[in-house]
């Protein structure tokens, strides 16, 4: 194996780590998006529970 062999094959390895590495950071990326996009969801839910409860218990005392 000749020297620009061995360089090349260096080269490679390193494409090839490059390329890994922004494979997992997107993954990665788009993992925290979907679980900030999960959070924001449950909170929306939690307003709009809270909301409910609080129009509800309106509702019973004005009845009441």
């Amino acid at each position: 194996m000749g020297i620009k062999d061995q360089f090349q094959d260096k080269a490679n390895q390193m494409r090839d780590k490059a390329q890994d590495s922004m494979g997992k950071s997107k993954e990665e990326a788009s993992e925290r998006s979907s679980k900030a996009r999960d959070r924001a969801s449950k909170g929306k839910d939690d307003t709009s529970r809270a909301a409910q409860e609080a129009q509800d218990k309106f509702n019973r005392e004005y009845d009441a």
